[in-house]
């Protein structure tokens, strides 16, 4: 299985960086945050009831493109396992987002030189921060800051688990990689401070991405050939209110030897200066670079799985 596996990695990685994602109205990422919008509503009256109706929102909501992308793989699977194949990598292709991410980032870096209202309207794609009053190197701050925490996000995550499963199942990889997007779609859409119904979803994302946020910052120390900025990000990590996002950010910044900055939540790197432009172009390639690196760290993890497996075969020696 490991061949698939490989060639499935590479379709949705390939098919993300020549394609892009589909439209919203093609993208199944986007009738599911169809159905949260519907869920996100008033259902009883106190903010405690709001909560325990979030912890079952939490707990079933992400199930639905788990199980629609696990019984799609099964059911074309009694057709043709090559095609079933093609839909699992179809799944994981539709799970992740590297390309759009990159694009905008360069959009809003490149804006800043000269037209700071392109800019400022463009990075409503990547933060949700008040922008009005930002200045150019904050704006650039933000976008990179966006790049680094959407690469554990948007690839990472979902990722790393297709291949560890994919070997063993791909109606379970195809669902493993819907039920983090569902996870994190969740979060994005209600894991806010003011909306008691999203806190079971946030803390949900907390615990999914525990370790592709730190997965995330190795690569991106990886293909900065700066292994030791892991140790110095440290440092500023846990200063962003996610226990996590803060981990690829602070590794980009030491990494770049920048400042990185929320006005008034965090500063990572407080002592160096704010991005330039140059900076800014050069956080777009390592991203890049890293993403690459994480796609190798997925081929590993797919090898080791598949020896592992076979080691516990009966009747084979390991």
């Amino acid at each position: 299985m490991t061949g698939t596996t490989l060639a499935l990695l590479g379709l949705a990685f390939s098919l993300d960086l020549l394609v892009g994602e589909p439209p919203n109205a093609a993208h199944p990422v986007a009738w599911f945050g169809r159905l949260v919008d519907a869920l996100d509503r008033r259902w009883l009256e106190t903010d405690r009831g709001q909560r325990l109706v979030g912890v079952a929102i939490a707990a079933f909501a992400p199930l639905v493109p788990a199980v629609a992308a696990g019984g799609a793989v099964v059911l074309v699977g009694g057709v043709s396992t090559l095609a079933a194949a093609v839909v699992a990598g179809l799944v994981l292709f539709l799970s992740i987002s590297l390309r759009s991410l990159l694009e905008l980032t360069k959009t809003v870096i490149e804006a800043t030189e000269d037209d700071l209202e392109t800019a400022r309207e463009q990075i409503r794609g990547l933060v949700g921060r008040e922008t009005a009053t930002l200045s150019p190197g904050e704006l650039r701050s933000a976008a990179i800051e966006s790049a680094a925490e959407n690469l554990a996000d948007g690839l990472v995550a979902t990722l790393v688990p297709f291949a560890l499963v994919a070997p063993i199942s791909l109606p379970a990889a195809a669902a493993v990689a819907a039920w983090v997007k569902g996870v994190n779609t969740l979060d994005s859409m209600l894991g806010y401070p003011d909306k008691p119904i999203g806190t079971a979803s946030a803390r949900l994302d907390d615990l999914v991405m525990w370790l592709p946020a730190r997965l995330t910052a190795g690569t991106i120390a990886i293909a900065a050939g700066d292994p030791a900025a892991l140790g110095r990000a440290r440092r500023w990590a846990r200063d962003p209110p996610s226990p996590n996002s803060g981990w690829p950010m602070a590794t980009l910044a030491c990494v770049l030897e920048r400042r990185l900055t929320k006005p008034g939540v965090y500063d990572l790197n407080p002592d160096a200066a704010l991005p330039t432009l140059a900076d800014g172009e050069r956080a777009i390639t390592l991203v890049g670079f890293a993403a690459v690196v994480a796609v190798i760290v997925a081929v590993v993890v797919a090898a080791v799985t598949t020896a592992v497996g076979i080691a516990l075969e009966p009747g084979v020696v390991p």
